[in-house]
């Protein structure tokens, strides 16, 4: 339900609050007592009260029917059992929203609650939740213990302490909030209705989210990829080393523990993730006072060697930059006046992007006045930049040592992010630099998959279905070779003998041409073969093949007498040499489906654990970042005598990978192990595939994907007057495409599309165009036999999944071909397929020719009520 009715939840014009007799009238009488205290005018009615309390605004009715209109928001705090019933009494008297701050509902009586509020169309926050507060409408209806201040940061936690936890350290030092939402339980509002909500909210600069579980990946994903695009979005996540619920058996599956996987969401997502609330802390007195800036040099200022020193190593430690010449120490007996005098050129110098400034009080230099010093100078030299052509305002941090109230109050007043530590405050510094990076890999355009990259997905998936079909787990060696094989994996070759003598015979051809032989024993029951010593390397005869099958039989039957050997693999052994051993491959989480695991490889993969993961789909560029981000990949460069690895072809076996994954979702985890890499390229020398029945759709593609893959299965060809015209979805590589079309079309038809005049094609105006969310919208794109560009449309959805708003543009030379009319129909047909209920579109009332493809189409014309110039249009679809 998304945003559905969300402005009545959070700017209600009335409030009921019920429930209140026997186990609610503790809960009821403090929500009211903060109701009151917030100072709001809207009237309030205590249902059934039982507590003296009263105000300006509180009314005491007996029943919820008595209230002089419906109320917008309803407060519910009785017990569980009478839950029910009291939400719907507020769905009946026409609520538009109730916040349940019953705690320890159990899950199935959730359900029953919310099937209740569904009845009537009424949103809830809750159960469990300790509140919701929104300083501007003076509005706090929560359990908190101190009103939250006004400001421009969201809050939105699932746990209820860890709200009042930052709501109370936010009031020491100032830090106001646009909103602060408790969700509890979350049986129907979640995190993502509020990343949604919160992401186009004017008031709201920043978000903090505090999570614990994703109940629905996918929706997660969407909105936080979206909200993350329009402003920095922090999170905290509880329990991560909790242990896992499922039980894993190949390496990848290990190495992709739940925390790791919610790691590499929140990467993809371009979120700002924290590991405490002290680091939640940093990032709330950043993000209140500093906005992100360009560049990532840090100039450090101090009053000591020791406590510079200390702010540098900080920032060595977490990997920040420090900027040449640095730290710049002012000595122990530096007062207020050397650091004003320190600090202004520092200011407007070119060799770094921002300062902090760390102060020890002494007897000659106290924390107050100092900060007082600091924060003129600043104000003095942003004043004079202003005068002097808009120069940057270069960041500045402080890092007053100890707690000091009157200093805090003097930054907190010249609107300076300051911090009781000098580790704080380079940690609030890198959340800033950290935003700003994965604010620009969201809007960097990746590198196209190679052209003649065409994997047999037709083989692939019979592979698999026949595999299910059988009853089988894992796929037997010969199946495993060909599945890489279809999707151009390169392996080592293959023999698969049912006993030793075959073993023997299929060993000779490789003998005899002078290699050495690896036998390695199969069983659908072994799945780490060193476990039972089930591998056998370098054997040079016929004799040793025959000896050591014998051998790995006899040691395979007594460590595991249950397990089905049903052969042998025969293989040429492969001299390493100078390759280096990595892992690669697919596992499976239960919160967001399947993820791409690489790291180095080897027998210890587990114990080494350098390893890291992303969620599929990947490109090569995203797949290069998930190298970098190994310890092992700084063994992929030259070194002494041994070259580089091609890192492009490690990479694109990622890619492959995860294309995989989604052409196939049977298979269900991928152990590469080891895959071999060096300069000529990647080899997989051993893999293992486990699969299982396909898990039931949702309706949408690739329902086990977190981030909906690319949709080939919108590519169509048209013939429009004998031409042949390929259309299909738009993909992240096209902002090439696009720019060549925009300074192809004429400024009169780009005026048209886009209402005003446009000259600058820059690349994030461009990347807005060509990276799409594909869960909440779609672009077509029109292309000619010569691969040019000839117009496209988009239509993006509503955060509730409701309506869609569409536009589009046709270079002149193809109006009145028929392009526009089929774009048009082609993308209503997405529409019909997503089950949006209505497409809009805003048109100029001189764009005639839109106007007629719109009326053909049936969509519905009238006036823009505030612009006498423009047209809306609108199509009610069926679902």
């Amino acid at each position: 339900m998304s945003t559905y009715r969300f402005d009545a939840l959070l700017a209600p014009r009335s409030i009921a609050v019920v429930g209140l007799a026997g186990l609610g009238a503790a809960l009821g009488a403090a929500v009211l007592e903060n109701l009151a205290r917030a100072g709001s005018k809207r009237p309030i009615w205590a249902v059934n009260p039982q507590s003296p309390l009263s105000g300006e605004c509180l009314i005491c009715i007996h029943n919820i029917c008595e209230t002089a209109q419906a109320p917008d928001l309803v407060v519910v705090t009785a017990p569980a059992g009478e839950l029910v019933a009291w939400v719907g009494a507020a769905g009946r008297r026409g609520a538009a929203a109730a916040l349940i701050l019953t705690p320890d509902v159990p899950l199935d009586l959730c359900a029953a609650v919310r099937a209740e509020a569904r009845l009537h169309g009424l949103r809830l926050l809750g159960p469990g939740s300790i509140g919701l507060a929104v300083p501007r409408e003076h509005l706090d209806a929560s359990l908190l213990a101190q009103a939250p201040k006004a400001g421009d940061l969201a809050l939105v936690s699932q746990s209820g302490t860890v709200a009042a936890g930052i709501v109370a350290w936010a009031a020491r030092r100032d830090v106001g909030f646009s909103a602060v939402l408790s969700l509890g339980t979350a049986c129907d509002i979640d995190i993502a209705d509020c990343l949604d909500h919160l992401a186009a909210c004017f008031h709201t600069r920043a978000i903090l989210l505090s999570l614990d579980t994703i109940p629905d990946a996918r929706k997660f994903m969407s909105a936080a990829r979206a909200a993350a695009r329009a402003k920095p979005v922090v999170v905290l996540r509880a329990g991560r080393h909790r242990a896992p619920t499922r039980h894993v058996v190949t390496h990848t599956g290990a190495l992709a523990r739940p925390d790791a996987v919610y790691e590499a969401a929140f990467r993809r997502a371009g979120l700002l993730s924290v590991d405490s609330l002290d680091a939640v802390f940093a990032a709330v007195e950043t993000l209140g006072r500093q906005r992100p800036f360009p560049g990532h040099r840090l100039a450090i200022l101090g009053n000591g060697r020791g406590i510079a020193a200390l702010a540098a190593d900080r920032l060595a430690d977490r990997g920040g930059t420090l900027a040449a010449g640095n730290p710049v120490e002012l000595g122990i007996a530096a007062g207020p006046e050397a650091y004003a005098a320190a600090l202004e050129p520092l200011l407007t110098a070119p060799g770094h992007d921002a300062v902090l400034a760390v102060h020890v009080p002494t007897a000659r230099s106290g924390s107050a006045a100092t900060a007082t010093a600091l924060a003129e100078t600043v104000a003095r030299v942003r004043r004079s930049s202003q005068g002097a052509g808009g120069q940057r305002k270069k960041p500045v941090f402080v890092a007053l040592i100890g707690d000091d109230p009157e200093a805090a109050a003097v930054l907190a007043a010249a609107n300076i992010p300051g911090f009781a530590t000098e580790a704080d405050a380079v940690d609030g510094f890198l959340n800033l630099v950290r935003y700003r990076e994965a604010q620009g890999d969201l809007m960097r355009t990746p590198d196209s998959l190679p052209r003649d990259f065409s994997p047999d997905v037709d083989a692939a998936r019979a592979i698999v279905a026949r595999a299910v079909a059988g009853g089988q787990t894992w796929l037997d060696p010969v199946d495993v070779a060909a599945l890489l094989a279809a999707y151009r994996i390169a392996s080592v070759p293959l023999t698969l003998a049912p006993d030793a003598d075959a073993a023997a015979t299929a060993a000779w051809e490789i003998i005899a041409a002078g290699g050495t032989v690896a036998l390695k024993v199969v069983s659908p029951d072994i799945v780490h073969k060193s476990d039972v010593g089930g591998v056998r390397l370098d054997l040079t005869s016929e004799a040793d093949v025959r000896a050591a099958a014998a051998d790995i039989l006899r040691r395979a039957r007594r460590l595991r007498p249950e397990a089905r050997i049903t052969g042998f693999a025969v293989q040429p052994m492969i001299r390493r040499g100078q390759q280096r051993e990595l892992i690669a491959g697919l596992a499976e989480d239960p919160t967001f489906g399947p993820v791409v695991v690489f790291g180095r490889g080897g027998t210890a993969v587990e114990v080494i654990d350098d390893r890291a993961l992303a969620l599929p789909p990947l490109d090569l560029r995203l797949a290069s970042e998930l190298i970098d981000r190994t310890r092992v990949a700084r063994r992929l460069a030259a070194y002494r005598d041994v070259p580089a690895v091609d890192r492009h072809a490690v990479a694109l076996v990622l890619v492959k990978l995860a294309q995989l994954a989604a052409d196939c979702p049977e298979v269900r985890e991928l152990d590469i192990n080891p895959l071999l890499a060096d300069a000529t390229g990647a080899l997989a020398l051993d893999a293992r595939v486990m699969v299982a029945p396909a898990p039931p759709g949702r309706g949408a593609a690739h329902p086990r994907f977190a981030i909906r893959p690319y949709p080939v299965e919108w590519e169509r060809r048209l013939t429009l007057k004998g031409e042949a015209i390929a259309v299909r979805p738009v993909r992240p590589e096209d902002e090439a495409l696009f720019l060549t079309f925009f300074q192809s079309v004429s400024a009169e038809d780009l005026r048209l599309r886009f209402f005003a005049p446009v000259r600058d094609f820059n690349h994030a105006f461009l990347a807005k165009l060509t990276q799409l969310d594909y869960s909440r919208a779609i672009a077509f794109v029109a292309i000619d036999a010569a691969g040019t560009m000839l117009g496209a449309v988009r239509l993006h959805a509503d955060a509730n999944h409701d309506s869609g708003e569409y536009a589009i543009l046709i270079r002149g030379d193809r109006k009145g071909t028929g392009l526009g009319h089929a774009l048009m129909s082609l993308m209503i047909d997405w529409a019909k397929a997503e089950g949006i209920s209505r497409v809009e579109g805003t048109v100029l009332r001189e764009n005639r020719p839109m106007l007629a493809v719109c009326k053909q189409l049936g969509f519905s014309a009238r006036p823009d009520a505030e612009d006498a110039g423009v047209v809306k249009v609108s199509l009610a679809l069926e679902r």
